[in-house]
C-alpha cells in the first residue's frame, strides 16, 4: 500500500519502479527486461547523476549468468556447513585431531558464518553488493584450499573460520542481488530456484562428503570435500565478474560500529552456548553466555531503535516486522529450521548410534529424502498458485505426519529397521519439506519493497542460522542423554509435534503479494 506522493511507502521503503539512491534501478516490466537483449551492457556512473545508476546491465543472458555464479555460491556455503561431518574421522586420524579441535572444524566455520552475516550485509550495502559478493567468492575459494592443504588441526580450524566469514560475504548479498537484477515479477521463480538448490546442498553434503572419502579420487581422501570448492569457487567468481552489474551505491552513511560489535558480540555469545549445550548438557557457564547473549541483544535493539530515530541506517531496520507477511515468515523460518536441523542430526545419530548403520550408509538411506525434496521444490510454484498458503500448511503438516508415522515404526519393530520399507515414507517426508521451505521465502518477502529486501538480505540467513542453533541444542539437552531407541522414539516424536504445529501457525501467513501490492 502507499501513502502519498512522497516517494517511500508506509515502511519507510522506496515503491516498485521509483529510482533506489545510491544503487542501479530494477527492471520494471518483464518487457523491458527483455528489450535490453543478451548482448546488451549499460554504463553505470558511480558518482553524481543517480538517474544515471539505471538497472541491469546484462539483459536476460546476462541475468541468469549472473545468478547462476550466485546459485554456485550458495550451493558451496550450504554444503561446506555439512560436507566436513561425514569427513571427520578421517581428517581426525590424519590430524591427531583431539575432541575439541574436532569441534572447532564444524562449529568454527557455523559461528563465523552466523555472526558476520548481519555486518557483512550492511557493508555491502555501503561499499556495493557486488564488490563484496566478489570479493567473498574468491576468499571462500582461497580459504577452501587452504582448509583442503592444512597439515595441522589448528591450520585447519582458523581456515575454516575464514571460510565461514567469507560464506557470510556471500551470502549476505545474495537476497538484494537477486532482487536487483530481476524484475519483480520473475521474483517467485527465481527465489524458489534460489530455495531448492539451497535445500538440496544442505541435505546432499553429508551424502557428497562420505561419497568423495569413499572413492579416494586421485589420493585425495578427505582434502577432496574442500578442495572440490576450488573448480566452483573459478566458475562462481567469472560469472559474477563477467555478467553482475549492479551500480554502486551513492549511500554516505557509514557502518554502525557499535552496531556490529553488539550484534557479533550477542550472537557469538548465543550460539557459542548453545553449542555447548548441544555437546555437555545444561551448565553453568553455558547458561550465564545466554542470559549475556540476551542482555547484549536488548541493549542492540534499543541503539539499533536509537540509530533509526536519528535517521541514520541502523543494521537491523525493525519496520520490517510491520509487514505481516515477513514477520510470520521469520517466526516459520526459525521454528522450521530448528526442526528439520534437529530432524537430521536425529536421524543421523538413530542409524548410526543406535542401528550401527555406517555414514555412507546412513547418507544413502536418506537419499530418498533429497529426492523427494527436490521434486516438492520444482512443483512447489504451481502448487501456490493453485491453493496458495494451504498448500504449506498441508505439506508441513504432512511432514509431521510421516515422522510419527517413523516413531510408531520405530517403537514396534523394536529398532530392527527395514531399509526397503522405510524408502517410500522417507521419499515422502523429503517431498512435504521441498513443498514447504522453496516458496516460504518468496512469500515473505513479497510485500517488501525493493530498499527492504536490501535490509532482509542479512536477516533471513541470520534467522535461519539461529534456527538451527536453537533446534540442535534444544533437541540435545532435552533427549540426547539417553542413546536408546526409546529415546529416538521420543525425539521424533516431539519433531512431528513441532512440524505440526507450524502447520498450524503456516495457516496464519497471507497469501503472496502480487507486484502491484508490493511496497
Amino acid at each position: 500500500m502507499r501513502t502519498g506522493t512522497t516517494g517511500e511507502d508506509q515502511y519507510g521503503g522506496v515503491p516498485e519502479g521509483a529510482d533506489r539512491p545510491g544503487y542501479a534501478r530494477p527492471i520494471d516490466s518483464l518487457q523491458s527486461f527483455e528489450k535490453s537483449g543478451a548482448d546488451a551492457r549499460v554504463v553505470v556512473d558511480s558518482g553524481r547523476d543517480p538517474a544515471a545508476s539505471r538497472a541491469f546491465a546484462g539483459g536476460r543472458t546476462g541475468a541468469w549468468l549472473s545468478f547462476a555464479g550466485c546459485l554456485i555460491a550458495v550451493f558451496m556455503q550450504m554444503i561446506d556447513g555439512t560436507i566436513v561431518t561425514t569427513a571427520l574421522p578421517s581428517i581426525t586420524v590424519d590430524l591427531a585431531v583431539s575432541r575439541q579441535a574436532q569441534l572447532l572444524v564444524v562449529s568454527g566455520y557455523a559461528l563465523a558464518f552466523a555472526c558476520t552475516l548481519l555486518t557483512a550485509a550492511r557493508v555491502g550495502e555501503l561499499v556495493g553488493r557486488r564488490t563484496i559478493f566478489v570479493a567473498s567468492v574468491l576468499v571462500f575459494t582461497a580459504a577452501s584450499v587452504w582448509c583442503g592443504i592444512s597439515s595441522s588441526a589448528t591450520e585447519l580450524v582458523v581456515a575454516r573460520v575464514v571460510q565461514g566469514g567469507a560464506a557470510a560475504g556471500m551470502t549476505a548479498q545474495t537476497i538484494a542481488i537477486v532482487a536487483a537484477t530481476f524484475p519483480r515479477d520473475r521474483h517467485q521463480q527465481v527465489f524458489a530456484l534460489y530455495g531448492a538448490v539451497a535445500g538440496f546442498a544442505g541435505m546432499v553434503g553429508p551424502i557428497l562428503g562420505g561419497a568423495l572419502v569413499t572413492a579416494d579420487l586421485f589420493g585425495l581422501g578427505w582434502h577432496s570435500v574442500f578442495l572440490i570448492n576450488l573448480p566452483l569457487g573459478l566458475v562462481a567468481w567469472v560469472l559474477a565478474l563477467r555478467y553482475l552489474h549492479l551500480g554502486r551505491p551513492d549511500n554516505r552513511e557509514r557502518l554502525d560500529p557499535a552496531g556490529a560489535a553488539l550484534s557479533t558480540v550477542g550472537l557469538f555469545a548465543l550460539l557459542y552456548a548453545l553449542t555447548d549445550v548441544q555437546q555437555h548438557g545444561w551448565r553453568l557457564h553455558s547458561s550465564a553466555m545466554i542470559a549475556g547473549a540476551i542482555a547484549c541483544g536488548a541493549v542492540f535493539v534499543v541503539q539499533q531503535r536509537r540509530e533509526a530515530r536519528r535517521g541514520r541506517c541502523p543494521m537491523v531496520r525493525f519496520d520490517l516486522f510491520a509487514d505481516r507477511r515477513f514477520a510470520i515468515g521469520c517466526a516459520l523460518v526459525t521454528a522450521f529450521f530448528g526442526m528439520f536441523t534437529a530432524f537430521v542430526f536425529a536421524v543421523s545419530i538413530t542409524l548410526q548410534d543406535e542401528l550401527g548403520f555406517s555414514a555412507w550408509r546412513t547418507g544413502l538411506v536418506m537419499t530418498p529424502f533429497a529426492v523427494g525434496a527436490c521434486a516438492g521444490a520444482l512443483g512447489s510454484p504451481f502448487l501456490v498458485r493453485r491453493w496458495g498458503v494451504r498448500t504449506l500448511a498441508v505439506a508441513i503438516t504432512g511432514f509431521g505426519i510421516w515422522v510419527a508415522i517413523g516413531a510408531i515404526y520405530l517403537r514396534v519393530s523394536a529398532g530392527v529397521v527395514s531399509v526397503p520399507l522405510v524408502i517410500g515414507p522417507v521419499l515422502l517426508a523429503g517431498l512435504c519439506v521441498g513443498i514447504f521451505c522453496v516458496p516460504l521465502q518468496p512469500i515473505m518477502l513479497s510485500g517488501l519493497a525493493q530498499r527492504q529486501l536490501d535490509a532482509a538480505s542479512g536477516m533471513v540467513p541470520t534467522i535461519e542460522q539461529l534456527g538451527n542453533a536453537l533446534g540442535l541444542a534444544l533437541l540435545s539437552a532435552v533427549f540426547f542423554r539417553a542413546h536408546t531407541v526409546a529415546g529416538s522414539v521420543t525425539m521424533f516424536t516431539a519433531i512431528a509435534v513441532v512440524g505440526v504445529a507450524i502447520g498450524v501457525l503456516t495457516l496464519a501467513l497471507p497469501e503472496p503479494a502480487t507486484g502491484e501490492d508490493a511496497g
